[in-house]
């Protein structure tokens, strides 16, 4: 697939001039417009990469392969496809929610491309393995809002959004979120949601090699402070800062509270 192909199928764009590179990768359900409020304090100083998955925001739907993506390596593999056809090497990767996990992949497949890992209320599994291990869920809670996709999928994304978002945040940033879950095609945002939410990744948290901050809200729905926390203890040069927010959207809901740790860490 030429370079072109690629910025075309992922509706990549190329924001600021600065030397060092910076990626933005949006969670599930998601596109790059959510980068929006974290992009303006980041542009001034480095060259933004923003992208859609296949099947996200304006990507090429054309470009959806269940097969390929019916588990993250699949969007880690569009990841690594853009930096190539971009030539971009020792990226700064920054991934929201399972895009943490996802750049992850890519990094290990193609660690040249990648120089720090930057992740915005990460988890490595959602599902609950006690006694060591509570990623939130329980199988059958997550296989009940797989099936409320199917029953009613307008339902399933209103009661999502708000869970996602934080209830106590901005209503318009819930009606966003609402609005980019509803424009997103049913068949491809439920195949993303299955790798999304019934993967496990957590062995591989201790074979990242690159520096990783992780930045976590203190009160978050989908991924706990224990589980911020696990990630820390497992990977091997990380940081953790916690923030006294809530929700899982801190790029959107608290954007000025992060970019200062964000810059002091890839300064």
């Amino acid at each position: 697939m030429f370079k072109n192909e690629i910025c075309t199928r992922n509706n990549v764009q190329v924001l600021g001039s600065g030397e060092q590179t910076i990626m933005l990768a949006h969670g599930f359900g998601c596109d790059q417009r959510m980068w929006r409020f974290l992009s303006k304090n980041l542009v001034n100083d480095y060259k933004l990469v923003l992208f859609d998955y296949v099947g996200s925001g304006k990507s090429d739907l054309s470009q959806f392969d269940k097969a390929r993506y019916s588990t993250l390596d699949g969007y880690a593999g569009d990841i690594i496809e853009i930096c190539e056809s971009l030539a971009l090497y020792e990226v700064i990767f920054i991934g929201h929610s399972v895009s943490s996990m996802i750049g992850v992949l890519a990094s290990l497949e193609k660690p040249k491309l990648f120089k720090q890992l930057i992740m915005v209320c990460p988890s490595p599994c959602f599902l609950n393995d006690p006694p060591d291990y509570m990623g939130g869920f329980e199988p059958e809670d997550l296989e009940e809002l797989i099936k409320l996709m199917d029953k009613n999928y307008i339902g399933w994304a209103n009661y999502l959004a708000p869970l996602v978002m934080g209830t106590q945040n901005d209503a318009n940033l819930i009606d966003e979120l609402t609005e980019s879950f509803c424009t997103t095609d049913p068949s491809t945002a439920k195949t993303f949601a299955k790798a999304t939410f019934f993967s496990d990744y957590r062995q591989q948290l201790q074979k990242v090699r690159h520096p990783t901050l992780i930045l976590q809200s203190a009160e978050d729905s989908l991924a706990s402070v224990d589980i911020g926390k696990y990630m820390h203890k497992s990977i091997p040069s990380s940081d953790l800062e916690i923030f006294q927010a809530k929700g899982h959207c801190l790029h959107m809901t608290h954007p000025d509270l992060i970019t200062p740790h964000i810059l002091n860490y890839v300064r």
